[in-house]
């Protein structure tokens, strides 16, 4: 980074951490699907490819494709904006991903230098320190700021299964795509994927039930796109509700497991170093 044009928040992150938290901040991204006012968090390896998750960039071009995931790589590529937290902006030539997995895989149009390494063993005692850097909801830098917390134990998703990881951290939208860490460590044991916020299927059928009411007393809104739209008095409910489920915080978290991301990477011929 160019010292001189580095965004004065970023240098005072800069200048309150360590050498290896240094590293690790100079490899962070916000990466933004400005179609659809989305973001997440991306991290830069020292192979020069990008991670994040799947879901973060693959409704990216759904205001063009009216799709929530088209999963087109090629197009939804071109609809991808990733920020440093010099305030940089990079954008990108490729794309792979594995759902399964909830993975992606960018190839930036231009070298980065930096990045960070993976762990090479990934035998991590329950109770260990952890943390990861990210862009959480209603934050937007542009410098990443920090989470803490403990591995907690582990979980499987998915069939094939998936290695996950538990966390007691305060994970948030957003977070998801961002490095996890063991404390004070620049080398990657995980990827953040999602946050606990537990709900019953019948509160899920309710709020699905008033989603799909369109009939009622109708109000025009504007979104957060700029798109004015007409919305029933029961939908305007059903919005209310998935905000405050969204903002709701249980202090759990999940990532995947460094394992996982590193079978992906070789899977798809990248070095892991």
């Amino acid at each position: 980074m160019n010292p001189t044009s580095v965004p004065i928040s970023t240098r005072w992150l800069l200048d309150s951490v360590g050498n290896a938290a240094r590293s690790t901040i100079g490899a962070i991204y916000l990466v933004a699907c400005p179609n659809v006012q989305s973001k997440g968090t991306g991290f830069l390896l020292n192979s020069g490819s990008m991670v994040t998750n799947w879901h973060v960039v693959c409704h990216c071009n759904a205001k063009i494709t009216g799709a929530r995931c088209s999963c087109d790589p090629t197009r939804i590529v071109q609809d991808v904006l990733a920020i440093g937290s010099g305030g940089q902006e990079q954008r990108f030539q490729r794309l792979t991903f594995d759902q399964g997995r909830d993975l992606a895989i960018m190839e930036p149009d231009m070298p980065l230098q930096g990045g960070l390494g993976i762990r090479p063993e990934f035998d991590i005692p329950v109770g260990t320190q952890v943390s990861t850097w990210g862009h959480p909801l209603g934050y937007d830098g542009p410098p990443p700021i920090l989470t803490t917390g403990y591995l907690a134990g582990f979980s499987e998703v998915a069939n094939p299964v998936v290695k996950h990881l538990v966390v007691n951290a305060a994970f948030n939208p957003g977070n998801s795509g961002g490095p996890l860490l063991v404390a004070g460590e620049d080398r990657v044991m995980g990827v953040v994927v999602s946050k606990h916020a537990p709900i019953s299927p019948w509160l899920v059928s309710i709020i699905n039930a008033l989603t799909n009411q369109r009939s009622g007393f109708q109000y025009r809104v504007t979104d957060e796109q700029g798109t004015s739209r007409s919305l029933s008095e029961a939908q305007l409910v059903a919005e209310v509700l998935l905000y405050f489920r969204q903002m709701t915080q249980v202090v759990l978290g999940e990532a995947i497991a460094g394992e996982e991301l590193v079978a992906f990477l070789m899977e798809n011929g990248i070095a892991v170093m």
